[in-house]
Formats: C-alpha cells, sequence, structure tokens
C-alpha cells in the first residue's frame, strides 16, 4: 500500500497503534526489571559477537551512551550480564548474557506479546515482519540511526555452498550468527 492510500489521520492511529502495542507488551508489575532492562537484556541475548558492546546497545535501544551504559552497569550488577575484554580489537569491552540471565529471560514479559503474535496465520506474521522492517527503516534512514537486522537479510553476507561470509567482519559465520542482531547490518533490498 503507497504512503498516499490512508490519510494523516489514518497514520496517526497506526503509529500510536504500534506505540501502544510496545507499552503493553513491556507493562507488567510482576518483574524485578525495568522496560530498559530487559530490551537490554533481550538485545544481548540475541546479538552477534560484533554487536555485543555498549555502544551497540546504545543505537539499537535509541538511546544515549551514557544511558545504556548504566543500564548496562545495572545489568551487570545483578549478575545477568558479564564484561569481557575484546581480543579482536583490544579497546572495547564485549557484554555476555550470563546464566542467571538466560534464566531470567525465560519470565520475559514479552512472551504475552509472542502468543499473541502466535495467534496470526504465518503470511500475516511474515506481512507484518516485513511491513514494520520498513517502517523501522524509513524511520531510522530520517532519524540518521542505525538499522538493526539479522545477516540472513544483510547486504553484506554472501550465502555460498561453503557457508556464509561477512564482508563486513571478513570471516566466515555460524549458523547461529545467522540469525543474531547486527550492528553493521545493511537492508539487501535498500540502498543506503
Amino acid at each position: 500500500m503507497s504512503s498516499t492510500a490512508q490519510s494523516p489521520t489514518a497514520q496517526t492511529d497506526l503509529a500510536d497503534l504500534i506505540v501502544h502495542l510496545a507499552r503493553l507488551g513491556l507493562s507488567t508489575t510482576a518483574t524485578p526489571l525495568t522496560a530498559a532492562q530487559w530490551t537490554a537484556l533481550r538485545y544481548f541475548a540475541r546479538a552477534n559477537r560484533l554487536s555485543r558492546t555498549p555502544s551497540a546497545f546504545s543505537g539499537f535501544h535509541a538511546t544515549t551512551r551514557g544511558t545504556a551504559s548504566q543500564t548496562v552497569k545495572s545489568l551487570v550488577e545483578l549478575g545477568l550480564l558479564e564484561r569481557r575484554h575484546n581480543d579482536s580489537d583490544g579497546r572495547s569491552t564485549l557484554l555476555d548474557v550470563t546464566e542467571a540471565g538466560h534464566e531470567m529471560l525465560e519470565r520475559d514479559p514479552l512472551e504475552d506479546m509472542r502468543k499473541a503474535l502466535a495467534r496470526l496465520s504465518e503470511q500475516d506474521q511474515r506481512a507484518l515482519s516485513a511491513s514494520l522492517g520498513q517502517v523501522a527503516i524509513s524511520l531510522a534512514e530520517v532519524r540518521e540511526a542505525p538499522v538493526f537486522g539479522t545477516c540472513v537479510d544483510c547486504q553484506h553476507c554472501q550465502i555460498g555452498s561453503d557457508g556464509s561470509f561477512c564482508h563486513q567482519a571478513q570471516g566466515f559465520l555460524s549458523t547461529d550468527e545467522m540469525a543474531a542482531i547486527c550492528v553493521n547490518f545493511r537492508p539487501a533490498n535498500a540502498v543506503i
């Protein structure tokens, strides 16, 4: 559907619905973590090895590095994340989800949202994912913010018979990394 097919009121209603769904999905009083802490914990559980830094998380969460660092610090203090020296560049710190962090993720308040989405047909889920993905890309371009996605849909990734190669990282990717969030993501069908 083109951007001229709906009135600005319908687009505002849709934007409000998306914001409402996000807030509703995160609202619960039965959790020990804040919404920002949950977002960070989920992010670090899904991010690839290049993207598990406070700086990459700040881009993903669309917040300042200071705010992201405070969120990360609180999760480290709670024992849900642990810091590890980045051997590849010698300067940055990588963050890994601890066993306690993985246990906490089993109580993720977004599970109710996942269950609601599971009620949609596979076709509707794919359509919703594609549409929201395009909205995220468009909004990121307007705001000059990074676009996040997985290697499967990235223009840096070359999938061949001998494996998947990332031209950005200059290395082969494991099967797990193909489904991980990447800070260097560039949409395969976009010109950026």
